[in-house]
C-alpha cells in the first residue's frame, strides 16, 4: 500500500510537472531536446516523403571557382552590375540579392550597379537588423533608421486584439542598411535570422520592428515580386500571420515560420557567378524564373546550420523559404493542444492501469502507448508537415512506467524475500524456488483446499529420554529430525513443524499436487527405511533404539499463515483431517504396525500405483472426536522371500 501511494505521488507529479513544462515551453527544452527529436524526424521523412525544390528558383551562386575566375570576395559593383544585368536580360520573375551592399565603393561603381538595380526593376537587396535574441532583452539602438528605409515597411499592420504583441516581435538592436541610391531603386528585405540554442536554423522570422516600424524578409519581398502583389496587400498581423494577397501565412508570435527544408545543401539548382559574369549560359536561361544570388564559397560566412545539414549557405535558406511563401508550404507546429490532451490522458491511463498488470504486460502496455504517439507524430511530420512536441508526453510516459515497474521489481523481490524467509525451513529448496518464480502460488492468506497430513511420533521417547544425558537426547534427536527431514523434502512435502518428539508434514500445500497422496504414503515408507538403518546404527553404538509411529489421512483443511502478526507467525493447516491424522498415528501401537492410513488416503492413489508394498485393512475405528468411524489400512514392505 505504502509503494502504491509513493507510485501515484510520483505520477501525478509527473505528469503536473510535464503540463507546467508544456505550458511554459522553456527555449532549453525545445530547442535542445525537442529540437533534436525534430530534426530526427525530418531525416525520416526524406526516406518516406520527398519535398523537392521548386524547379522555377535558381541560385547563382559566389564560389570557389567563381572567386578563381574573377578574384577575391568581395567583388566590385561593377562586376556585380554585370551579374545583374545579365539575370536581368532573361526576364526573371524575381532577383534577390542576398548580400549586404551597406558601404559604398567608389562613384562610378555604385552609379554602374544602382542603373543596373533601376534597369531590372524587380530586385531585392538585403538590410540587416542585428538581434541578439527573439526577445531581446538589449535596447534598441537611439539612432532613428534613414528616412529611405520607410519604404520597405509593411504598409498595413495590424494587431490581434487583446494580446501584447508587440512584445513578442523580434527587435532590430540596430540597422545595417543598403546605400540610399541603391535602395532608392531596388525593393529591400531584412535577413536578420535567430538560430536556436543548440545553433540549427529551423525558423525564418517574416517581420522585425525597428522603431515604430515593420519590416518584411528578404526571402518575403522576393515571393511577393515574383508573385507580381503590390506590397500594400501584403499585410503583417502582429502576433498571428503575414497577409500574402489572397492567402495567408500563419506565424507564432514572433512572426516566425517553421522552415519546410527540401533536402541537405545543393538541393536547388545550382549555377557559377563566373558563367553568369563571362556569358557561359544559354540565352534566357533564368526567364520566367527566381533567381537569388548569393555566397557559398567557404570563408564568405553565410554557412547555416539546417535541420539536415550542417553546411548550407544562407542563399539556399533563402531559396527554401520563398518556394514555402509562394506554395505555403511552412511546418506548423502544434500550439501544444494536442501534447497537453496526450499528457493528461495518457498520465491518467498509465497510473490507474500498470498496477493491475504484470511487470511484464505493463512494460509491453506502456511502450505500446509510447510507440504510438512516436508513431503518430512522425506520420504527421512526414505527411501532414505538422510537428508535435515528442519529448514531454513520452518522457511522462516513460517515468511513470519506469516507476511503476522498479515499484513491481521491488515488490516482487520483497515477495520473493518473504516467500523464501517464510518457506526454505519449511519445504525443499525445489519448492521455494517454484514459489519465488511463482508467487501467486503461495496464497498466504486463509484457503481451503485438500491435503494429505502425515504425522510420525517417537514411540518410548519418554523412556529413552530418562536414561540417557540431556545433550545426548539432543543428539539422537537431531540425529533423526534431520534424516526425516531430508526424506520429506525429497518427496517434496511441507515440514509443518515439530512438537516435541512428533513431526508433521502436509502434501498439496503451498503449492498443490495432484499425486499429494502417493507422495505422502512413499514418504512415509521411505523414513521407515530410513529408520530401520539407523536403529542398527544406534545398535552399532550402543544406544537404546527408538522406534515410531506413522499416521497419514487426506481431506480438506484450511491453510494459512497462522499466528501473531508482526511477532510470531507460522505457516500450517488446521482441521478435522488434521486431528483424524494425528489421531490414526496414535492406534500404530495398538495396531502394532508403523504405517496406518486412512481409507481417504488410499482412495487417491489408483491401484498398482506403489508396488512392493503390503496393504491390511484394519478394519473401522473410532477415532477420538470424531462420531463416525474411520477405515484404516496397515501398510508395510514384502518381505524378499515374497
Amino acid at each position: 500500500m505504502k509503494n502504491k501511494f509513493y507510485y501515484y505521488l510520483i505520477a501525478f507529479l509527473s505528469t503536473a510537472f510535464s503540463l507546467l513544462l508544456q505550458w511554459r515551453d522553456p527555449a532549453i527544452l525545445s530547442e535542445f531536446v525537442e529540437g533534436k527529436t525534430y530534426d530526427l524526424r525530418l531525416k525520416l521523412r526524406e526516406s518516406f516523403h520527398d519535398h523537392k525544390p521548386s524547379n522555377d528558383i535558381i541560385i547563382v551562386t559566389i564560389d570557389e571557382q567563381s572567386i578563381k575566375d574573377i578574384g577575391r570576395w568581395p567583388w566590385s559593383r561593377s562586376v556585380m552590375a554585370k551579374v545583374v544585368d545579365n539575370i536581368s536580360g532573361d526576364s526573371p520573375k524575381a532577383i534577390g540579392l542576398d548580400i549586404l551592399f551597406s558601404e559604398p565603393e567608389n562613384s562610378v561603381s555604385d552609379s554602374l550597379f544602382a542603373d543596373s538595380l533601376k534597369k531590372a526593376g524587380n530586385v531585392v537587396i538585403a538590410a540587416a537588423f542585428p538581434a541578439s535574441s527573439r526577445l531581446s532583452t538589449k535596447k534598441q539602438s537611439s539612432e532613428p533608421p534613414p528616412d529611405f528605409l520607410w519604404d520597405a515597411a509593411f504598409m498595413q499592420v495590424k494587431g490581434m486584439e487583446g494580446l501584447d504583441w508587440k512584445k513578442w516581435v523580434v527587435t532590430g538592436e540596430k540597422v545595417i542598411p543598403p546605400l540610399k541610391e541603391f535602395a532608392a531603386v531596388a525593393t529591400m528585405g531584412h535577413v536578420t535570422t535567430i538560430p536556436d540554442l543548440d545553433g540549427t536554423l529551423r525558423w525564418d522570422i517574416l517581420s522585425v520592428r525597428y522603431g515604430d516600424d515593420y519590416y518584411p524578409s528578404f526571402p518575403l519581398q522576393i515571393a511577393r515580386i515574383a508573385a507580381a502583389i503590390p506590397a500594400e496587400k501584403v499585410v503583417f498581423y502582429g502576433g498571428s500571420s503575414i497577409g500574402f494577397g489572397d492567402k495567408i501565412i500563419r506565424t507564432d508570435l514572433s512572426s516566425r515560420v517553421l522552415v519546410n527544408y527540401v533536402g541537405e545543401e545543393g538541393s536547388y539548382h545550382f549555377v557559377s557567378a563566373s558563367d553568369v559574369v563571362n556569358k557561359k549560359l544559354p540565352k534566357g536561361y533564368f526567364n520566367g524564373k527566381i533567381v537569388l544570388v548569393g555566397t557559398s564559397a567557404l570563408g564568405t560566412f553565410d554557412q547555416k546550420i539546417s535541420p539536415l545539414s550542417g553546411n548550407m549557405p544562407g542563399v539556399e535558406k533563402n531559396a527554401t523559404v520563398v518556394q514555402n511563401i509562394l506554395e505555403n508550404s511552412f511546418i506548423e507546429k502544434s500550439p501544444g493542444v494536442i501534447e497537453i490532451a496526450t499528457i493528461l490522458s495518457t498520465g491518467l491511463i498509465l497510473a490507474l492501469v500498470l498496477p493491475r498488470l504484470t511487470a511484464s504486460i505493463g512494460v509491453t502496455f506502456g511502450f505500446v502507448l509510447i510507440l504510438s504517439y512516436s508513431a503518430v507524430a512522425c506520420w504527421l511530420l512526414i505527411y501532414r508537415d505538422i510537428w508535435i512536441s515528442g519529448v514531454l508526453p513520452v518522457g511522462n510516459m516513460m517515468l511513470i512506467m519506469t516507476v511503476e515497474t522498479i515499484s513491481k521489481l521491488f515488490a516482487e523481490e520483497q515477495q520473493a524475500r518473504q516467500i523464501k524467509q517464510m518457506f526454505s525451513s519449511y519445504v525443499s529448496p525445489k519448492i521455494v524456488n517454484e514459489l519465488i518464480e511463482n508467487p501467486e502460488l503461495a496464497k498466504l492468506g486463509g484457503h481451503r483446499r485438500e491435503v494429505t497430513i502425515l504425522f510420525s511420533d517417537i514411540i518410548g521417547f519418554t523412556t529413552i529420554s530418562e536414561k540417557l544425558a540431556p545433550e545426548d537426547v539432543v543428539k539422537l534427536l537431531n540425529e533423526y529430525y534431520k534424516e526425516m527431514a531430508e526424506i520429506i523434502f525429497h518427496w517434496d512435502g511441507t515440514l509443518d513443524k515439530f512438537v516435541g518428539d512428533e513431526i508433521m508434514a502436509v502434501w498439496s500445500a503451498p503449492i498443490e499436487q495432484p499425486d499429494h497422496a502417493e507422495r505422502a504414503v512413499r514418504c512415509a515408507i521411505n523414513m521407515s527405511d530410513k529408520l530401520d538403518q539407523l536403529q542398527q546404527e544406534w545398535v552399532k553404538r550402543g544406544i537404546d533404539v527408538i522406534d515410531c509411529g506413522i499416521g497419514i489421512n487426506t481431506g480438506e483443511a484450511l491453510i494459512g499463515n497462522i499466528g501473531l502478526e508482526g511477532k510470531k507467525m507460522d505457516y500450517t493447516v488446521i482441521g478435522n483431517h488434521v486431528n483424524i491424522a494425528a489421531r490414526v498415528e496414535k492406534l500404530t501401537r495398538e495396531h502394532k504396525s508403523r504405517i496406518l492410513v486412512t481409507d481417504a488416503t488410499m482412495s487417491k492413489i489408483p491401484q498398482g500405483t506403489i508396488g512392493h508394498i503390503c496393504f491390511e485393512q484394519k478394519g473401522e475405528v473410532l477415532v477420538k472426536g470424531k462420531n463416525e468411524p474411520v477405515a484404516i489400512i496397515a501398510i508395510s514392505e514384502l518381505e524378499s522371500e515374497a
